[in-house]
């Protein structure tokens, strides 16, 4: 039987980096174990479990695979809860997310923009619970976790629009454009300006690829040079 995925192949990224970041930068302990498992299998529910809203023809399917990952989420994040029960707070903090998710899959509108953020706050506070899950605190770095990982997801879903969904919309060219050069500027006002380095080449492949006729599977594995390199300059400055 083939397993029901998600499509979003970019959200792999995001389902791995921010948690990843938490992990470095506290520390890695044994509640890390059942974190990420719940938090996999969580991931991997959210699919089926949105679809339900959506494909009324597939809902037995949709219905099933919600119940194979969201067993072991279930399981995996009740140990979570067992070691340390104000864990639970960062699952209450997704709820109101996930509903928007829940309220554009039933429009059929997985692609409003506001449906991309929300999902992109999702992934990031899960950083700051891994972060949190061995250091028992939210801090000036957990919130770098936050929000330094969300801007990046964010120009990636604006430059991912002007290349496919949006890609006779100049409108969104000017957003992507805008956006990813006011990173580059404002940045430094708040953060060590070393931290620009992590959203220049997203800056560069937002102007020098538009309009290119590239395939999504080249925009994907673009996407995922981009993401290592992202992390890998946040593992090191934060």
């Amino acid at each position: 039987m083939k397993p029901v995925l998600p499509k979003q192949h970019g959200a792999w990224a995001m389902l791995l980096i921010p948690f990843l970041l938490g992990i470095i930068e506290g520390q890695a302990v044994l509640i890390h174990i059942p974190l990420f498992i719940g938090w996999f299998f969580l991931y991997l529910a959210t699919y089926p479990i949105l679809m339900t809203f959506k494909n009324n023809r597939k809902k037995e399917l949709y219905v099933k695979w919600s119940f194979y990952y969201g067993t072991p989420a279930t399981i995996a994040l009740l140990v979570v809860l067992v070691a340390n029960v104000k864990m639970i707070y960062f699952g209450l903090i997704m709820i109101p997310f996930f509903l928007i998710n829940a309220y554009f899959a039933k429009q059929k509108n997985e692609r409003a923009l506001i449906n991309d953020v929300s999902a992109i706050i999702v992934f990031c506070l899960a950083g700051i619970a891994s972060y949190y899950a061995s250091t028992g605190t939210v801090d000036s770095i957990a919130i770098s976790i936050f929000f330094l990982p969300f801007l990046f997801f964010a120009g990636s879903t604006f430059f991912v629009k002007t290349m496919i969904r949006e890609k006779k919309n100049p409108l969104y060219k000017w957003i992507s454009w805008g956006y990813h050069a006011t990173l580059i500027v404002v940045l430094p006002i708040f953060i060590n300006p070393l931290f620009v380095l992590a959203y220049i080449p997203s800056l560069i492949r937002s102007i020098v690829l538009y309009g290119k006729g590239i395939t999504m599977m080249k925009i994907g594995v673009l996407e995922i040079i981009n993401s290592i390199f992202f992390f890998t300059v946040m593992v090191f400055l934060l």
